[in-house]
Order: structure tokens, then sequence, then C-alpha cells
């Protein structure tokens, strides 16, 4: 993966371009007054970037309150009165 910075006017004037080799190479990073400021990625990337690391399923399975009774049992009593 090779990752190529871009001035912000740079990016914007070869857009395309910079489209392509995202897609192609992998993130380019678009700098600001000298800053890095955004990274263009391909879709595939940034959905392997933001899927969970495990399922939720897993998720509670591992959960250090795993065991901790919890009462889920609704109340069976009436609403209290409310003067409007």
């Amino acid at each position: 993966m090779m990752m190529e910075y871009w001035q912000l006017q740079d990016a914007k004037n070869r857009f395309s371009e910079v489209v392509e080799k995202a897609l192609r190479n992998g993130p380019q990073i678009v700098k600001k007054r000298g800053v890095d400021t955004v990274v263009i990625v391909s879709v595939e990337e940034y959905r392997r970037l933001i899927r969970p690391k495990t399922t939720l399923v897993d998720f509670f399975r591992n959960s250090p309150l795993k065991g901790v009774g919890l009462d889920l049992e609704r109340s069976k009593e009436l609403p209290r009165e409310v003067d409007f």
C-alpha cells in the first residue's frame, strides 16, 4: 500500500487521479496548509475499517457484565396520576 500526499489545490484539480490512485494504491492523504487533513480511500477499504471487530453476540458473551442478573420483568402497577 503506497500512500501519497496531495496539497488540497492539487487534489481538487486532479481529483479523478486521486480517486484512481486510492483505488489502485491505497489511501491518499490530502493536506491543507501543510497539515494532514483528510484521507481518500476506496469504499472497500472504508467498509473494512468500520466493520466491527467482533459480532454483537460475541460482544455480549465477553461482556464484564455477563452473568449479572437483570430484572426485565415489566411492572404491573398502574401509572401514577398526574394533574394538568
